[in-house]
Parts: structure tokens; C-alpha cells; sequence
């Protein structure tokens, strides 16, 4: 049993944030984040997924602040100033969580509760209702019992590094995506999958980070599908799988970051390799073996025993396999991990494109008008208006939204009149719509230099402080002809971004090497302002990413 006495002192992974940096702006905030082996640096432990133990904590605050862990009992005394924690549930390090500062909550089940500052406690219970005791409910039908007591979330200020991050007991999400209800949505069941797929069941080694993203992928589709019907589960996959294909084609199919079984060189942070393999060609692997079964029913029979069985464990993919294997003996009597084209040991070894999809045209109704609609617009110079005014983009989903932008930033650059036309048609809309589908319609202003709709560029960089939607513009206006335009926005910006961040929009603007990745690192220092410059026909940069990495704005997903 690990045991740790905290105070409020500087840590490695903990990531202080001054009041100006919070949602509130009126207290301080801090918080941890030990995926995949930072929490080294927050106390001693062994960094590994492949050891897991439970821990007791006591945390020690100035008045008026809340402490939160990833544990399933805690305690306050007031006179001391101390909370007390203890997970009675194994778990491997990375999953030790705090977040400690002005925290409030609500009630929002029998078993959990939203926590947020306060000026975000009553928009972040609306978003999400009683439907956290729905979507575990669903799971716990589909998986078995969820283990782990709690099912807590906190929202954090938009300086959280990541999306989400599935501590048990107390999942962390950023407070930006609460504009986009069906990312949050997707984004909480995801981690609520994770308590199965993750958290009780662990990959033993990050180079099989699959196992992990890739189970709880397929979990949080057959959530989706039992709770809202499969068609909305094939629209947000297309989506996805759209974006591995986007991935492919940038890195090519021999990349071995493609591979589900990465093997990484000595130094390597394994956060550096999280990708959409893990997840999607993870999922697609999982997806191939529900298939082989047969009955979809039966597959999820198979993950509860699964879990029941490695419960509290850690495990490599060949104990999946033969687990698998031992469950549906007729499969391994017909050979089924060595069917050519489809051997499971090219499935986890082989770079390249998943060997097999789930077949998704149950959600025919809600992508093919998308994929009708960008024909249209892709018609010629001069796009057919009346057949676009047939199609009420009004009335469609943010994922619907989401997949025509992304199909159109595939297609660009497009010509100016069609990119005339498109803003007359859907700016205005789009302003009136989420994050997730603004950032989309910019990336598609800045690829294709349209200079008319700049101040809405301007206008989200000035709103919008979290990496997930500053470094995809960022990216994209340093690689064309805007360069300039970026590094005026990023003066009147700086302040009011993290120092992390600000490290990352300085290396993308003015090509500085690789700051340390260690937090304590010191940040480059805030720059003067400069003269606001005019925007440059022929300013051009290069992306900041290496040789093997993926520039975010080639991605066109946020998580």
C-alpha cells in the first residue's frame, strides 16, 4: 500500500494554476495528471500499468479549498484543515489523481456527482442531468457491475492539457467541451467504459495503450447504441474513422506508429505515441472479434467474463487472445487468429489501415445527405444553389456538421467563389453553434487564406484558451500565409494562457527547439506586443512537427 502525505508544494505533474488562469478567476486551482508515467515526479511509486496497488493519502489545504481524488473514501476535518483519502481498489499509478481549489457540487445520481467552480456548477449539472446514472446503468447491463463505488466528475479550466482522463472514482473532463452536448456526451461514456476497459482490466505495458483505448471504444459504442440507437453510434464513428484514414494518408500506410503493438526506443514518453490507432484500429480489432462470434449479444457476454475474470489485473494482448480463443473454442478449432489476410498477429504487428471496419450503414440516413452535400459543393467553381438550399444544415446534429467541415477541409483548398459562397450560406449558422464546429469552419478559412472571415479567426483565439482549440488554428495559420496574423493574435492573447501552452504556441510561431516537457521547466517569457501587422500574401512557415509526428491541423479532431 502506497502511503503519501501531500502538501501544497511544487511537483513536477501538478499543474498550478494562478486565479487569472481559472474559469472563476477569483482562487487559485491545481491538479495532477499522471498519464502515462508522470505521476513519478508527483510521489514515489513504480510508474508502470503492469503494478497496481491501493494507497491511503492525507492532504493538508488553506481554508476554502476542496480536495478531490481518484479514490473511493475520503474524509474532512475542518479543525485540521486535512482530507483523507484511501482507494481500497488496486490501481496502477497513472490513475492517482488530485485536483484541489474552489470546488462545488451537485448531486446528479445515487452514485454521482458533478463537481466544477462555481460559476460552472449550474451549466455543467444541466449538460449532463441524471444521464450519468442512465449511461451506467446501460453498462453495468451490457459489462457487469461497475466497481469502483463512485462515478464522480470534475470539469477543469480549459488549461486541462486533454480532454478527459478516466480516474476512477473521479473522471476529469475539460470545461470547454461543455458548449458541445454530443461530445460531452461521447466523452463521459468513453471514460465511464474505462471503468471496466482500463481501470479494472489495465494494459500491462503502454505499448499495448490499445487495450486499454481500444476496448473502451467499442464499450462506449455499444453504451451509445443501447442508449441512443445505432445510427447515432455509426455517425460519430464515421467521423472518427474518417480521421484515421485522415492520419494514413499523411503518414502512410508503413508508419509503425499505425501498429497496434508499438515498440518504443529507450527515452520515449509513451504519451508521445496516443493516437487514433489506439483507439479506432484498436476498436476496429475489437469490432473484428465480436464478428467472428457471431452474435453481438454474445460478444458482450464474453467481455463481462472477461472482466470478471482479470478484474483488478493487468494483462497483455495475448492473454485477450487466448482468453478469447478458450471461450469460443469452435472459433480456435476453425483457426480463426491465423485466417489469411486477417491473422490476429498481423492485426497487432502490421502497420497500415485496419484489416476489417464494422459495417456502418445503419447510419445511412444521417451520413450519406452529409456526403451529398459535399458532392454538391465540390461540383465545380460555381456550386448549384438551389440544390444546396435542398439540404437544411440547420437541422443537423454536431457530428452531421462536424463530418461535412471535415470532408470540405479534405477537399481543400477550394475555389474562392465556392469558399464566397460557403460563408454567405453558413457563417452566420456556424457563429451560432459549438466549439467543435467553429474551429472546423475557421480551419477551412485559414487553409484557404479567405481573408473576409479573419475576424472570426480573431474572434475565437481571443475566446478560446485550451489547447484542444488553439494549437489546430495556430498550426494552420503558421503554415500558410498567415502567419502574421497569428502572432498579432498571440500577443494579445499571451497572458491569459497557460505557461505550457504558451511554451507550444511559441515553438509554432517562431520555430524555438523542443522546450523540456518537465512542468518546472520555465516557460519562454511573455513577449512585448509588436506593431499589429498587416496580413502577408506570401508569408509562409512550415509546421513545428517532426519528422515522425502529426501536426494537429492535419487531424481535424480535437481529442
Amino acid at each position: 500500500m502506497m502511503m503519501m502525505m501531500m502538501m501544497m508544494m511544487m511537483c513536477g505533474q501538478i499543474w498550478w494554476l494562478d486565479s487569472e488562469l481559472t474559469c472563476g478567476q477569483s482562487r487559485p486551482l491545481v491538479f495532477t495528471q499522471g498519464h502515462s508515467v508522470c505521476n513519478r515526479s508527483f510521489f514515489p511509486c513504480f510508474d508502470t500499468p503492469a503494478i497496481k496497488s491501493t494507497y491511503t493519502a492525507s492532504v493538508r489545504v488553506p481554508d476554502g479549498v476542496t480536495v478531490l481524488m481518484s479514490a473511493s473514501r475520503s474524509s474532512y476535518s475542518k479543525q485540521d484543515r486535512v482530507f483523507q483519502f484511501s482507494m481500497e481498489f488496486p490501481v496502477p499509478s497513472y490513475l492517482v489523481a488530485l485536483v484541489a481549489g474552489e470546488l462545488q457540487h451537485v448531486d446528479v445520481g445515487p452514485r454521482s456527482r458533478v463537481w466544477a467552480e462555481p460559476c460552472l456548477l449550474s451549466c455543467a449539472v444541466k449538460k449532463l442531468g441524471g444521464s450519468v446514472e442512465r449511461w451506467l446503468g446501460v453498462a453495468e447491463e451490457l459489462f457487469g457491475a461497475y466497481l469502483w463505488g463512485r462515478c464522480d466528475i470534475v470539469f477543469l479550466p480549459p488549461s486541462f492539457p486533454i480532454v478527459a482522463m478516466e480516474n476512477p472514482c473521479l473522471t476529469f473532463i475539460i470545461a470547454s467541451i461543455l458548449e458541445s452536448s454530443e461530445f460531452l456526451l461521447i466523452d463521459v461514456i468513453h471514460e465511464i467504459a474505462h471503468g471496466w476497459f482500463g481501470n479494472a482490466v489495465t494494459n500491462a505495458t503502454w505499448e499495448e495503450m490499445w487495450l486499454s483505448e481500444g476496448l473502451a471504444t467499442y464499450a462506449q459504442r455499444r453504451i451509445t447504441t443501447e442508449a441512443y440507437g445505432e445510427a447515432f453510434t455509426c455517425l460519430e464513428t464515421v467521423v472518427r474513422l474518417d480521421a484515421l484514414h485522415r492520419q494514413l494518408r499523411l503518414l502512410g500506410d508503413n508508419n509503425p506508429v499505425s501498429k497496434l503493438q508499438v515498440k518504443f526506443e529507450q527515452g520515449v514518453n509513451p504519451s508521445t505515441l496516443m493516437n487514433l490507432f489506439t483507439y479506432e484500429k484498436g476498436f476496429c480489432f475489437v469490432s473484428y472479434l465480436s464478428q467472428l462470434c457471431g452474435d453481438v449479444r454474445r460478444f458482450d457476454c464474453f467481455l463481462r467474463d472477461f472482466i470478471s475474470e482479470f478484474k483488478f489485473k493487468s494483462v497483455v494482448a495475448q492473454d485477450l487472445i487466448d482468453y478469447f480463443l478458450g471461450y469460443f473454442p469452435e472459433l480456435k478449432d476453425a483457426a480463426v487468429a491465423q485466417r489469411e489476410g486477417l491473422e490476429f498477429e498481423r492485426w497487432l504487428s502490421g502497420c497500415g489501415p485496419p484489416l476489417y471496419e464494422p459495417d456502418l450503414s445503419a447510419g445511412g440516413a444521417l451520413t450519406q445527405p452529409v456526403q451529398d452535400l459535399c458532392d454538391v459543393w465540390s461540383s465545380g467553381d460555381a456550386p448549384d444553389l438551389q440544390a444546396v438550399s435542398a439540404f437544411h444544415v440547420s437541422t443537423w446534429s454536431t457530428f452531421q456538421i462536424v463530418l461535412f467541415l471535415d470532408r470540405m477541409l479534405d477537399r481543400s483548398p477550394l475555389p474562392h467563389d465556392v469558399m464566397v459562397s460557403l460563408s454567405t450560406r453558413y457563417s452566420c449558422l456556424f457563429d451560432g453553434l459549438n466549439a467543435e464546429v467553429q474551429i472546423r469552419w475557421l480551419q477551412m478559412v485559414v487553409r484557404n487564406s479567405f481573408y473576409p472571415d479573419l475576424p472570426r479567426v480573431r474572434a475565437f483565439l481571443h475566446k478560446h484558451t485550451s489547447r484542444m482549440y488553439t494549437v489546430p488554428l495556430y498550426e494552420d495559420l503558421v503554415a500558410g500565409v498567415m502567419k502574421c496574423v497569428a502572432v498579432e493574435i498571440f500577443y494579445q492573447t499571451q497572458r491569459r494562457l497557460h505557461p505550457n501552452l504558451r511554451r507550444t504556441l511559441q515553438q509554432i510561431l517562431f520555430q524555438t527547439s523542443a522546450a523540456p516537457t518537465n512542468q518546472n521547466s520555465s516557460a519562454l517569457p511573455l513577449l512585448p506586443p509588436s506593431p499589429s501587422p498587416q496580413p502577408a500574401a506570401t508569408a509562409t512557415a512550415s509546421s513545428t512537427s517532426g519528422s515522425n509526428g502529426i501536426a494537429l491541423r492535419d487531424v481535424n479532431v480535437s481529442a
